[in-house]
């Protein structure tokens, strides 16, 4: 994980550059926002520059908190939206007294550890309220991959789809939607629901 911060701290202005704001997510966003209660609160974990997925949610009506391990991106939703909460830490082993209507975790989770993502299951439901959702996206398969972005070496993994749905269940999650590499946002995503 401190690699995968050290990435972001460094190329922190090309990746809020580069980040597609077409909003090929639109469709999921749209799903928790359906769901989500009036003035509903959303954790953002790895929510970068705060663009696209938290300004989804402010421009809602939403209080957003969102989390990020690069200080720089933080900077970046700290000018863009004041009113909301930003904080610098890593999401591993996050322990807030607030509970939320949705947690996100959009192309951050998948930057951890077999391990570490195992564990994350814990921090998503300490932190969702009742009913609350989880957004979160991860590899097709189980197995880890070391990508290139800007130059350098970025690191993914995942679990198998058999565990992410079990880790679920035992957390106390229903799934409402999984897709495999969807064609729209070319992500496998997981929405899924406290019962």
């Amino acid at each position: 994980m401190e690699e995968v911060a050290a990435f972001y701290c460094k190329h922190a202005r090309e990746f809020d550059q580069a980040r597609q704001r077409a909003l090929g997510e639109r469709a999921y966003l749209e799903a928790a926002a359906g769901k989500l209660p009036s003035r509903g609160s959303v954790l953002d974990l790895g929510c970068g520059g705060g663009e696209p997925i938290a300004k989804y949610f402010i421009d809602r009506g939403h209080a957003v908190t969102g989390v990020d391990a690069a200080a720089p991106m933080i900077a970046l939703c700290q000018q863009r939206f004041p009113e909301m909460t930003w904080l610098c830490g890593d999401m591993r082993g996050l322990s807030m007294e607030s509970r939320y209507d949705l947690v996100v975790a959009w192309d951050s989770f998948f930057h951890l550890s077999p391990r570490d993502q195992r564990a994350m299951f814990d921090t998503f439901e300490l932190h969702s309220a009742p009913a609350a959702l989880l957004l979160f996206t991860t590899g097709s398969s189980e197995g880890s991959v070391i990508g290139k972005l800007f130059g350098d070496e970025l690191y993914h993994a995942s679990l198998s789809t058999e565990e992410y749905r079990r880790s679920l269940h035992e957390h106390g999650y229903r799934v409402l939607q999984h897709r495999i590499e969807d064609p729209e946002c070319e992500r496998t995503v997981w929405f899924a629901q406290r019962a």
